[in-house]
């Protein structure tokens, strides 16, 4: 993407945002958060709910006026604006695209389109001229005279982005736009978003739970708890196969930044030999898993002889021998009962990898859901293991995100999910996030 090297179009500097500031039942939902984004970007804001990605939003929309701190746009501190200046830039500036669509159900979608004309007192004429181009151009012009009641959700959402671009504003932002939508509708809305900045050339900004958005953006903003905890770069995209009529998603797996950075940095690299490279990360990520209050200088040199474990180098009872063995003999000393929860861990880990084979998910999805109910001395019955199982595979065949796969764990049975309690389904969903890691380029 050609970007403008010089100042970024927003600025964002110190910004707080206390409610109820000096009472007991005083609320952090932003703390020191800085931030700088660039014409012609891709920003997305992504972190679980609660964690003051929407908040940051309306801050940036000029609709939150924050407790402390700078927002400048294009030079301007926003938070400075008076009534008159604050509107006018959310009508000449800002496209906004809720979740919720919002759009006037007494209205025709081309009225429902035209608004934001209205307020600028453009003539009729030239309001709706300006409407059938961006309704002829996002494929709802046949539905010009309907009204909202009589669309699909996929159909209201284009009419919102329809209706965001009518003053041609430079920053479009989206919070959770596609949260309501199913897959297909979900990604035509995620792809008109993208065309919108490589094409015409706009800031985008999207909040969004959902890490299969990622790959959509070009620069990833992840909160927790009302802060940045991490900035990244994307650069792998999501593509659109054409069969027929019909549209075909062409999945990616979402990867863990460290993943991504590898394979932005070794793009060229077989898939074996960017396995290699995993090995670090991988051994990170298993000693995190299943250890706890270790001294990092010990951590480290576990984390490289892991390493060797999973590259093949070194034997799992080599490995063993190095936690055990006195400090003298240049082992680590561990406490033994640490030493063989370890052990049993990683060698149960390693034993289900070797039968999981990502060609049969089915299969695969139940020897990992049946390893699952015995870890964790879950007391199903042989109708939830089945069930389990399901969600599982879907997981496996990347049909769902790891937070789908959460959600369908805790969600109600009635409502299609297993009725789990948060923390368990926490864990599974850990636990097979784990065993694909592992399983991943090996």
């Amino acid at each position: 993407m050609d970007m403008e090297p010089t100042k970024p179009i927003i600025q964002v500097r110190g910004l707080n945002m206390v409610y109820n500031q000096g009472k007991p039942n005083e609320s952090k939902a932003l703390e020191d958060i800085s931030l700088d984004i660039y014409s012609r970007e891709y920003v997305i804001i992504f972190g679980p709910s609660g964690c003051g990605k929407s908040t940051l939003l309306y801050a940036l929309a000029g609709f939150q006026k924050p407790t402390s701190g700078e927002i400048v746009v294009s030079g301007q501190d926003i938070n400075l604006f008076g009534k008159k200046d604050r509107v006018e830039f959310h009508r000449r500036r800002i496209g906004m695209v809720f979740q919720s669509f919002f759009l006037i159900p007494t209205l025709r979608i081309m009225d429902n389109i035209c608004l934001p004309k209205v307020f600028i007192s453009e003539g009729n004429e030239e309001r709706e001229k300006r409407g059938k181009e961006v309704l002829q151009r996002f494929g709802i012009i046949e539905h010009a005279e309907k009204y909202p009641s009589e669309l699909s959700g996929g159909q209201k959402q284009r009419v919102a982005i329809a209706r965001a671009l009518m003053n041609n504003p430079d920053i479009i932002i989206a919070d959770e736009p596609v949260g309501n939508l199913d897959s297909k509708a979900s990604f035509n809305v995620m792809s008109i978003l993208r065309e919108l900045n490589e094409r015409d050339k706009k800031t985008i900004i999207l909040v969004t739970h959902d890490p299969s958005h990622l790959s959509f953006g070009n620069k990833v903003v992840h909160m927790s708890d009302g802060r940045i905890v991490k900035i990244e770069e994307v650069t792998e995209r999501k593509e659109m196969v054409l069969k027929g009529e019909e549209e075909v998603l062409v999945k990616k797996e979402i990867m863990a930044p460290e993943v991504q950075m590898l394979m932005r940095s070794f793009r060229n690299f077989s898939p074996s030999q960017l396995g290699m490279l995993l090995f670090p990360f991988k051994a990170q990520e298993f000693l995190s898993h299943i250890l706890f209050n270790v001294p990092e200088e010990q951590i480290i040199i576990a984390r490289n002889k892991l390493q060797e474990v999973i590259s093949g180098r070194v034997t799992v009872e080599q490995f063993e021998n190095l936690l055990d063995q006195e400090e003298k003999k240049g082992g680590l000393n561990w406490d033994r009962r640490i030493v063989k929860r370890i052990i049993g861990r990683l060698n149960g880990i390693l034993e289900i990898v070797k039968k999981m084979d990502t060609a049969q998910p089915e299969n695969t999805a139940m020897i990992i859901a049946r390893y699952i109910v015995d870890l964790l001395k879950l007391q199903l019955t042989e109708y939830q293991v089945i069930k389990l199982s399901n969600i599982i595979s879907l997981r496996i065949e990347n049909k769902l995100s790891i937070i789908e796969l959460r959600n369908a764990l805790d969600r109600p049975i009635l409502d299609k999910g297993m009725g789990l309690d948060k923390r368990t389904a926490n864990k599974i969903a850990r636990e097979v996030e784990i065993l694909m890691l592992a399983k991943f380029a090996t």
